[in-house]
């Protein structure tokens, strides 16, 4: 009997250094841009409304946060109208949570592709943070709407409002990486992700403003979140709130970056054995 050769495929990652370089995905922008795509069809394909989604949720939200907080416990945002003002923080909230959640099970979510192919893994979780962008860009239309409703002035920096969508961009991914990474491994990663998140919203001036939170070193600490900066920069960038602290949106920046270079240090390292156990 002839003796049988069996062959195997395996999928190393890169070795060199941490793996990430900007030239080799630049060579895969292609790729990044088709899974981009593709994640945005499918997020409204067979839904009974289609895009509408993106405009119903936020608009509910609005309502249900405004009856709850400034009805029901009086939250005081000053001469914002309360709608204006829950809104203008849960655009950004909405995006970085959906990137975060996207990116956080995006290795499992595409296993098929990872363990068949050899691309930059890095291009997967970046992709699922940028799909959102649409809904948020939606749901930015809506918070327009509603500040004509209310006779909200649009304020000159409002130019600014893209840097903000940056930076909740980056904190997303940096978190993500880990996340990502992790959930390879350990797939309960996928309950401790809405559950971090779930905390992380009520410890992010988006219901109420940051002025209630009290001085000294409890506000310190909670000026850690980078969300924090986020929204308050994204806040007084398109409804004139009060200017963001400078050492707030610095101190928060800097952390992303480390946060962000240690994930990628992080997934290229985990990378390795995606393939196994994917």
């Amino acid at each position: 009997m002839a003796e049988q050769t069996e062959y195997r495929l395996i999928i190393d990652a890169n070795q060199n250094g941490i793996g990430f370089k900007l030239k080799e995905l630049w060579e895969y922008r292609e790729l990044l841009y088709f899974l981009t795509w593709r994640q945005i069809i499918v997020r409204y394909k067979q839904t009974a409304v289609g895009v509408a989604w993106a405009l119903i949720q936020p608009i509910a939200s609005m309502v249900v946060m405004t009856i709850v907080f400034s009805v029901i416990l009086k939250v005081d945002t000053g001469d914002i109208p309360y709608p204006v003002f829950v809104l203008s923080g849960l655009i950004y909230w909405r995006y970085f949570s959906a990137g975060l959640t996207g990116a956080g099970q995006s290795l499992v979510n595409n296993s098929a592709l990872v363990s068949k192919v050899y691309f930059p893994r890095l291009i997967i979780p970046i992709s699922s943070t940028l799909s959102p962008i649409i809904d948020f860009l939606l749901s930015f239309i809506i918070l327009l709407i509603v500040m004509i409703l209310f006779n909200t002035p649009i304020p000159p920096q409002i130019i600014l409002m893209p840097a903000f969508a940056g930076l909740a961009f980056l904190t997303a991914l940096s978190v993500s990486l880990w996340f990502s990474a992790l959930n390879v491994r350990y797939r309960d990663v996928n309950h401790i992700i809405p559950f971090v998140l779930q905390i992380w919203m009520y410890i992010t001036p988006i219901m109420y403003p940051l002025s209630t939170v009290p001085e000294g070193i409890i506000r310190t600490i909670y000026r850690l979140n980078p969300m924090v900066g986020v929204i308050e920069g994204a806040q007084w960038a398109m409804i004139d709130s009060a200017a963001p602290d400078g050492g707030t949106l610095l101190l928060n920046f800097i952390g992303v970056v480390l946060l962000l270079l240690g994930g990628i240090i992080f997934f290229n390292r985990m990378e390795r054995s995606f393939a196994d156990f994917i």
